[in-house]
């Protein structure tokens, strides 16, 4: 979760006081509490209530409602994954945790009573050092309004290469590339990072992710996915590039 803005996380009856400090949570583990300990025994017909919106044992994963943000859920593993640095991620048989947090952002919806244009919903994995949980989370959310329509300004110089964008997005540089895979089930981002990271020389544990859905000047569904790493005063968390109030909503379609 984002250092300087989650003070507390909470699910259901369950509250739990983080410490908003980069070097120290008041517990690092209770998401991972809170999935493994609650929800999938709940999924699994134990008598104790849900705390989880949605338990997919079989594919590997909760949503679970965030207590910052109008909106926010979370796609969490229910396999023990400690974030964007986790090996695991990289290995054939782990679930495309991207794609399936893309298909549960109908949660945002929902709550919002609107249906968000595919450009103003957003997907985001801070670094380790920009977050205060040890449990891989990706943060499912409405897109910033001034993010959305830098993105729009941007959208046709991006390609499918990494690309620095030519403004900086809440103060920090991004890159961005664009994937062609309306719906990622050829793409997993953490995979197509990784590679880049790797011929780099970098460290996966220093990076941020931002996926935005887009669409190509011929109309075809896209992505945009940004990337950040840590830095002098960065701490590379692109949740900041999120809006947990939902502003851009008052414009979204009523959802029927």
């Amino acid at each position: 979760m984002h250092i300087l803005t989650k003070c507390l996380l909470a699910s259901a009856a369950v509250a739990l006081s983080l410490a908003c400090s980069p070097a120290r949570a008041g517990n690092p583990d209770a998401l991972w509490q809170i999935v493994h300990d609650r929800c999938v025994p709940a999924a699994d017909g134990a008598h104790m209530e849900q705390p989880c919106a949605d338990v997919n044992v079989a594919g590997g994963y909760a949503v679970l409602k965030d207590i910052v943000g109008v909106a926010q859920y979370l796609l969490i593993p229910t396999a023990r994954v400690s974030g964007i640095e986790s090996p695991a991620l990289l290995q054939p048989d782990t679930p495309n945790y991207w794609r399936d947090a893309w298909n549960a952002r109908h949660y945002v919806d929902d709550a919002l009573r609107r249906r968000l244009p595919r450009d103003e919903m957003s997907l985001a994995v801070n670094s380790a050092s920009g977050r205060t949980q040890n449990q891989l989370h990706i943060h499912i959310d409405c897109l910033a309004d001034d993010v959305a329509e830098a993105l729009r300004e941007a959208g046709p110089g991006i390609g499918t290469q990494w690309t620095p964008l030519p403004v900086r997005l809440h103060g920090h540089r991004y890159r961005a590339l664009r994937i062609d895979d309306a719906d990622l089930s050829r793409t997993d981002p953490f995979r197509l990072l990784a590679a880049t990271v790797a011929q780099e020389g970098g460290s996966m544990g220093d990076q941020t992710l931002l996926l935005v859905g887009a669409e190509r000047s011929d109309g075809a569904p896209a992505f945009f996915l940004l990337n950040d790493h840590v830095g002098p005063g960065n701490f590379a968390s692109s949740e900041e590039l999120q809006d947990h109030t939902c502003a851009l909503a008052g414009r979204a379609v009523v959802k029927p």
